[in-house]
């Protein structure tokens, strides 16, 4: 018998069922302006596992493709009866297949989150207890450097 926790979740009308095995790789809230726009509301709540410990058990899903002003890939998939997005690959994250944190079954929020990213795009009454926050994605500033110094070179 397997000690491993599964956690399952879907969309809002329960055509698109999933499974996840294990503790997702990574968990943040972020405030970028595509996750704004992807959930009509001030911020996503992201849950990256490896690909392989997400299980798609059903739905017809459509696909968008979004490149971001910083240049980030997303590859979202979403329920083609009631629109809720409910997976996504992001190029920054490969092997990886991120989950919309609300599709959990409950209890939903059952992952501790660590991370809140694009804080320089959080809205003014978003308050909240996650310890490490960050104005863009972490390491983006040294990737913006190099890339800049590159080009200039």
């Amino acid at each position: 018998m397997s000690d491993v926790e599964k956690h399952e979740g879907g969309c809002a009308c329960g055509q698109v069922r999933y499974v996840v095995t294990g503790e997702p790789e990574l968990a943040a809230v972020c405030h970028c302006e595509y996750c704004q726009q992807r959930t009509g509301s001030a911020f996503g709540v992201l849950v990256y596992f490896k690909t392989e410990n997400v299980e798609k058990l059903k739905g017809d899903l459509k696909g968008y493709e979004h490149q971001t002003d910083f240049g980030y890939r997303f590859n979202t998939e979403f329920c083609t009866n009631c629109g809720g997005t409910v997976y996504w690959l992001n190029n920054t994250k490969a092997g990886m297949t991120g989950i919309s944190g609300g599709t959990f079954d409950p209890p939903t929020f059952w992952y501790k989150i660590q991370n809140e990213v694009f804080c320089l795009k959080k809205a003014d009454f978003v308050e909240n207890k996650i310890p490490n926050k960050f104005d863009e994605l972490p390491g983006w500033n040294e990737v913006t450097t190099f890339q800049v110094i590159k080009y200039i070179r």
